[in-house]
């Protein structure tokens, strides 16, 4: 097979869809769990960014256990060996998206002369009568789940500006150091720039329709792009 020839989104997007029927209830379960910790974000809006991204990309590394349990059983591993692998570097990746997301808006409130608003940034506790108070599921899942989305394009950006889309699993499962992940990952989404740009616009557009339309699925969008993001990584970087 020519690993160079044009790779189209909907060729990704079928893989990926493909891949989730396998373990079901693992990416079930992995759904209802980022549903939970998403809501953190109404507690501490620092707390809820970082495990929103820690979830991301150790959703990743879930992805690699769903993979050689279905695929190379001789070589499966268990869900808490993926979840400790994937763990560090989620870390590393969610507090990074923190303190850029904390710089940003504490620049923002000192230019409108809102110096008490930056502390609100660490701890807001939001669960009040008020704010549960007459909102229908919609308006819940908006509330619990706006900054989420947001939070979604913010790393995909930051990606596609400061790393490349592959540069977490080739550090995560070839060892690569940031600089060697970041020129290779741009090497190789630069051979299929158009499924590239169309996926990351897929994901941000699923991200904006999640913040107003489909809000209750948001943890299944952020469980879709780990899978993603694997699946692709997969078929350029562990080809059998």
């Amino acid at each position: 097979m020519n690993i160079y020839r044009k790779i189209k989104f909907s060729d990704w997007l079928r893989k990926s869809l493909l891949f989730t029927r396998h373990n079901l209830w693992v990416w079930l379960g992995y759904s209802v769990f980022v549903g939970l910790v998403l809501c953190l974000g109404r507690v501490s809006y620092a707390l809820g960014i970082f495990s929103a991204v820690v979830s991301l990309f150790v959703g990743v590394g879930i992805a690699k256990y769903a993979d050689l349990k279905h695929f190379t059983p001789e070589k499966s591993v268990g869900l808490f060996w993926a979840v400790k692998k994937s763990l560090p570097l989620g870390i590393i990746a969610g507090l990074t998206i923190v303190i850029c997301w904390f710089i940003f808006s504490a620049i923002a409130n000192i230019l409108n002369g809102q110096w008490e608003m930056i502390s609100y940034f660490f701890f807001d506790w939001q669960f009040t009568e008020q704010n549960l108070q007459g909102r229908d599921s919609r308006e819940l899942a908006i509330w619990l789940y706006g900054y989420a989305n947001i939070t979604l394009i913010f790393t995909l950006l930051m990606l596609a500006n400061f790393a490349s889309w592959y540069s977490y699993p080739l550090m995560l499962f070839k060892d690569y150091s940031w600089s060697q992940a970041k020129e290779e990952g741009r090497q190789e989404t630069a051979k299929h720039k158009d499924a590239y740009y169309k996926t990351l616009a897929f994901f941000i557009f699923e991200a904006i329709l999640c913040t107003e339309i489909t809000p209750w699925l948001t943890p299944v969008l952020y469980v879709l792009t780990s899978i993603f993001m694997f699946t692709t990584y997969k078929s350029f970087f562990e080809r059998d």
